[in-house]
């Protein structure tokens, strides 16, 4: 593992929220379990400017990489205990969410249902790390040994090691999302 240039969301993205969700999902299937409608979905690029970024309650986007549907929501989606786990249901999840400006970092990785482990501010569930993680957690701390926050770089190697998937901001650019507006979630 190498450590990732988070730079760019550390910089011209860190005073807005952000939840990057990660589904072993068809885009389709995911819009439809959050309660969407795939037909009224646009396709988009990611915001090249913070000033473009969506505010909370406006449409998420959505986009296929590889066997994985990646959803970029601009609030607290990904970490509605409900929503990711109902979205794992038969698949793995995985979610980072964070607001930079107030120290606010949270990853989660669900699997069928169930969170398998979690990581943020004020975590009640994380207890010990599970096995399919100790090597990914013995190389962050290698890479990172003062541990910086999770979106500064140890997220990213979580990611990539749940889901084979290595986010950079030039593979957002790069994709086609599709926007639209889901239902708000009940819980918090």
């Amino acid at each position: 593992m190498q450590p990732l240039d988070t730079s760019w969301l550390r910089g011209e993205y860190s005073e807005e929220c952000y939840s990057f969700i990660y589904v072993r999902a068809t885009p389709d299937q995911v819009v439809a379990r959050l309660g969407g409608r795939w037909e009224d979905f646009t396709p988009g690029p990611f915001p090249d400017d913070p000033d473009d970024y969506p505010r909370h309650g406006e449409p998420l986007g959505v986009t296929a990489i590889g066997d994985w549907t990646f959803v970029f929501d601009s609030g607290w989606l990904g970490t509605y205990e409900g929503v990711i786990t109902e979205l794992s249901r038969g698949t793995r999840l995985v979610s980072q969410a964070a607001l930079a400006i107030k120290g606010l970092d949270y990853f989660y990785w669900c699997e069928n249902g169930e969170i398998r482990f979690t990581w943020g501010i004020d975590d009640e569930h994380l207890a010990e790390t599970p096995d399919e993680l100790v090597d990914t957690m013995a190389e962050i701390d290698r890479l990172y040994p003062s541990f910086p926050p999770l979106y500064e770089g140890p997220a990213f190697l979580f990611v990539e090691h749940l889901t084979g998937i290595r986010v950079t901001k030039q593979l957002l650019k790069d994709s086609t999302f599709l926007w639209g507006v889901v239902p708000e979630p009940t819980e918090s």
